[in-house]
């Protein structure tokens, strides 16, 4: 438990103050580090973690941690700049998934063991199930969260932005977990009630995560206004 708060809050932690620094350099740089996210999320996503007794892709944080920059995007920028985020993550997977499939398929050289390849191959290989699950799962929550959040900053004219945050991300991240499990693991052998325990394992996970992301969306909030305030100054 203790381990898992660690690691969430590093991961969160670094990521706004990535997205602040951002500000300085060039928003653009923040669409930059979320495509990286995604990549990111996808290559460790092979490793299945345990969590509170429920089982998830080790990639867990590190995605979570998406929807709290298109949440900070949206609030500072504005919808448009959360998209282009979504859309630049969208192409940086793809483009990732057709060079990983080219680098495992390619001979090895001479030299190099039987035994690395194999490792490579085994740690880099995905199926085109869980690829498509994944990419679609992506898109449609992804996507929803954005819109979500710039709905509910309408709804309540700009205040309460722990519930735009928390409305926005829970709602997408069930989405996302309900859309990948399904698409990815479900057959008609498979029970409902397992293919509903593989949902709510892991949406609990992602629950506790968007929760504790609340503070770093108002830190990266008050951060920008006060930068805000001295450029005036």
């Amino acid at each position: 438990m203790a381990d898992f708060l660690l690691w969430v809050i590093s991961t969160l932690f670094t990521v706004t103050l990535a997205v602040i620094i951002a500000e300085r350099i060039g928003i653009e740089v923040a669409i930059g580090i979320y495509a990286a996210l995604i990549v990111l999320s996808n290559l460790i996503a092979g490793k299945l973690i345990t969590v509170f007794t429920f089982v998830a892709p080790a990639a867990v944080i590190v995605y979570s941690s998406t929807f709290l920059i298109t949440d900070i995007l949206c609030e500072l920028y504005g919808k448009e700049y959360a998209r282009k985020a979504v859309i630049a993550g969208f192409f940086a997977s793809i483009l990732a998934m057709i060079s990983i499939a080219i680098a495992v398929r390619w001979e090895a050289a001479p030299f190099v063991s039987k035994e690395f390849v194999k490792s490579y191959e085994m740690v880099f290989s995905m199926t085109p199930r869980i690829i498509i699950a994944s990419i679609i799962a992506y898109v449609i929550s992804q996507t929803h969260d954005v819109y979500a959040f710039h709905f509910w900053k309408g709804v309540t004219g700009g205040k309460y932005l722990w519930l735009r945050n928390n409305a926005s991300t829970l709602v997408s991240q069930l989405i996302d977990t309900t859309i990948f499990i399904t698409l990815a693991f479900w057959n008609p052998g498979m029970p409902i009630a397992q293919l509903l325990a593989m949902i709510t394992g892991q949406y609990v996970i992602k629950i506790a995560i968007a929760l504790l992301d609340t503070p770093f969306i108002y830190a990266a909030t008050a951060t920008h206004a006060r930068l805000r305030s001295v450029e005036v100054a």
